[in-house]
């Protein structure tokens, strides 16, 4: 028999699922219950609406992201690259958190949009420090332009345009 927190984790793995397939607006909290099993009730029982458990999920996406970047190491000259090899594998891993990253900065929301917002500003925040710390020239400028280089890589494959970043260049592989 499942126990509470492991149906809390269900809830929440059916949610990530549910809202980056159908957006934040159009997930009801009633599909996600449906979806893990359980009662809406159940649903509230956790999470007090649906704004809360989106900003659960979107943050739990986020995390991932952090984590795994936290975890490379490299030389300065080989430090983005590893970690856009590490971004490619975060997307074949976990495509439904990326997802939910990619349509999170476009709710309307504005306790959403301002966690968001938080949680962009912490990677940014991450990434600037791991350039500076690394000797990279210009870390603040590097930390923006990988967050924007992930977000267009993200778009090219959510949509299947690789057309857009054209990853199956070597030079482009490398450089990334």
């Amino acid at each position: 028999m499942a126990t509470r927190e492991d149906k809390k984790e269900l809830i929440i793995n059916k949610a990530v699922q549910l809202f980056a397939e159908h957006g934040y607006y159009k997930t009801t909290t009633a599909m996600i219950a449906h979806a893990a099993g359980v009662t809406q009730p159940y649903v509230f029982h956790f999470f007090q609406n649906k704004e809360e458990l989106f900003k659960t999920v979107v943050e739990r996406a986020f995390n991932q992201i952090y984590d795994r970047f936290m975890t490379v190491e490299a030389p300065a000259d080989r430090l983005k690259s590893e970690m856009g090899k590490s971004f490619m594998e975060i997307i074949k891993k976990y495509r439904y958190e990326v997802l939910m990253v990619m349509q999170a900065y476009t709710i309307a929301d504005e306790s959403i949009r301002q966690h968001v917002r938080k949680l962009f500003l912490t990677i940014y925040e991450m990434l600037f420090l791991k350039f500076e710390k690394a000797g990279i020239p210009f870390p603040e400028e590097k930390a923006s332009e990988f967050i924007s280089t992930g977000l267009l890589i993200t778009v090219s494959e959510v949509l299947d345009l690789p057309e857009i970043f054209n990853m199956r260049d070597e030079k482009c592989k490398k450089e990334y």
